[in-house]
């Protein structure tokens, strides 16, 4: 299996980066799905301006300082350095933003501080085995914090334990990491069995006009 650095490092460098003002003219904002300004917002965290939030696979960290700026303390977490290189180059001086290069679960058993929301927008609970992942998170969330996430849908028949490829140079065969796929109702037995409560599971349909897969998004309490 590759090394995880490795794969978001070389996925770090296929990304585009974020625009620098969104459709409504602001600086930063909150992305759930892979569509610009499409879905919800960070409503769905409900946070309130003082709160520590936990962003797991912040990327470039566009996500996070949004929340910073808002008012909250945002921690964003990435085992890759070359995305927080690029996340510190635009965000970096952010107040209430604190970046850290990290394996997530190694994170979330380390730090003992609660958190009133954690999230991860197509990153860590994706890619990361949910009987491990989720038992972290509760961990660190304090009683009826919030954690959310998003990631494309589960293909149908494809559930579990699957490959995702992370493609290189034309001479070079593709970096392969894991990632854990099942449908909302799944999601929602998994996220009961290791005790979250108020669980929700949805997938929001791409834009009009769009022949591409919607965004599965997930909010459940501590």
């Amino acid at each position: 299996m590759t090394d995880t650095a490795t794969a978001w490092n070389t996925y770090s460098s296929q990304r585009p980066e974020r625009r620098p003002v969104n459709a409504a003219g602001s600086t930063t904002w909150f992305n759930w799905s892979q569509y610009p300004d499409h879905g919800p917002g960070p409503d769905l965290l409900d946070l309130r301006p003082g709160d520590r939030v936990l962003d797991l696979g912040c990327g470039k960290g566009g996500n996070a300082a949004h929340l910073a700026l808002q008012g909250m303390t945002a921690v964003g977490v990435d085992i890759s350095p070359v995305q927080l290189s690029a996340a510190e180059e635009r965000w970096g001086g952010t107040p209430g933003l604190h970046l850290r290069q990290a394996d997530a679960v190694t994170y979330l058993r380390e730090d003992d501080e609660p958190f009133a929301a954690v999230y991860s927008v197509y990153g860590v609970v994706w890619f990361s085995d949910p009987a491990v992942t989720l038992p972290a998170i509760r961990e660190r969330l304090r009683p009826g914090g919030v954690l959310a996430f998003s990631q494309r849908p589960a293909v149908e028949g494809c559930y579990g334990c699957q490959a995702s490829y992370i493609p290189r140079g034309e001479d070079e065969d593709p970096l392969v990491v894991k990632r854990w796929d099942y449908e909302p109702e799944s999601w929602e037995r998994l996220l009961k069995k290791h005790g979250y409560t108020d669980v929700r599971a949805t997938v929001l349909d791409a834009p009009p006009g769009k022949r591409k897969v919607g965004a599965l998004i997930v909010q459940a309490r501590a």
